[in-house]
């Protein structure tokens, strides 16, 4: 089995002024543990990566197609959007196409994710609205199974609703994890969130890249609708996209809060998951990028836009570099 040094360090001058602890699980085209960091069984919470596996039962059900929705609105219900103009205009049509509306969504409002977004809606005076939280695709998706399976929308986002239960049955089945085994919190927007090991998170995205390759037909279309549109799973200076562009679709990544990421290489049937000890955003991303090179997934000189994740100045308020965050020399 590799072990990964996947540490993250922060300098200041000539000095390690900061480290960021990072554990990790890679599992094979055969469902066995290949590579790991520091602790590949630790349990957290999936967060934003369960998101592929949440939209299944709209899929499976039949609800999204009698919609008539199609690549747009499913890379929407994946995404963790930076609040875009486009994010937002998808998000509009869905719940209008339901008869619903911007009320109706349980997430909170809170400023776009992406720079331009969060400009964009600067400059035009507007507050931000639950349109604009990264999750409102995927709320609007949830609404949409309770309204086409007859259920009613009121708390749709409780662990207890028939909506959360699909969702969570889904994960169920994908990680090998009994339901009544999964530890259960409330999200960051709201709705039900599981707890699991890394390697059962590695082990759902292996076999769902599996699946994509082979080209059944959930996953396939899923990660044809990111592919497509990459730019709603995330948005311009996010790094799902980043990623998907620059791999041409060959690595498939869903961020998800408090350092974790879960990512898959579909032609190589394996599955990645991340997560930084302390939850550090700034570590995150160049954790996932040195795991995918050392694993020869990536090479060792990325593409510019990559390489602007992979080591990140470190600037003071004069906007001068004093350092910088990169990944660990030595473990």
């Amino acid at each position: 089995m590799l072990a990964l040094n996947l540490d993250v360090e922060v300098t200041r001058g000539d000095i390690i002024e900061s480290r960021h602890r990072v554990h990790a699980a890679v599992i094979g085209a055969d469902d066995v543990l290949v590579a790991a960091a520091r602790d590949s069984a630790l349990v957290t919470m999936w967060r934003s990566c369960a998101k592929f596996f949440q939209v299944m039962p709209l899929l499976s059900s039949g609800g999204f197609d009698k919609l008539g929705w199609g690549p747009e609105e499913l890379a929407l219900a994946c995404a963790s959007h930076g609040g875009e103009p486009e994010h937002v205009a998808v998000v509009q049509r869905m719940l209008s196409q339901l008869g619903l509306e911007e009320g109706d969504l349980a997430c909170g409002a809170h400023e776009p994710l992406s720079v331009r977004g969060a400009r964009l809606l600067r400059e035009s005076g507007a507050a931000p609205t639950r349109l604009h939280n990264n999750c409102s695709g995927k709320h609007a998706a949830m609404l949409a199974r309770a309204q086409t399976a007859g259920w009613t929308i009121r708390g749709y986002e409780q662990a207890e609703h028939p909506v959360q239960r699909s969702c969570l049955g889904e994960v169920s089945a994908w990680t090998g994890l009994p339901l009544d085994d999964m530890p259960l919190g409330v999200d960051g927007c709201g709705v039900a969130v599981m707890g699991l090991s890394l390697d059962r998170m590695a082990l759902a995205y292996a076999r769902w890249g599996r699946a994509v390759h082979a080209g059944e037909d959930i996953p396939a279309r899923t990660a044809a609708a990111i592919r497509t549109h990459p730019h709603l799973l995330g948005g311009t200076d996010r790094f799902d996209t980043v990623l998907i562009e620059e791999t041409n679709g060959a690595v498939i990544a869903k961020v998800g809060a408090e350092g974790v990421h879960s990512v898959t290489v579909p032609s190589l049937g394996i599955g990645l998951a991340v997560k930084v000890e302390d939850g550090a955003v700034r570590a995150q991303y160049v954790a996932v990028l040195s795991a995918l090179q050392q694993l020869t997934v990536l090479p060792h000189e990325l593409p510019p836009r990559l390489a602007e994740f992979m080591a990140k100045p470190l600037r003071n308020t004069r906007g001068e570099q004093v350092g910088e965050v990169r990944g660990a020399l030595t473990a």
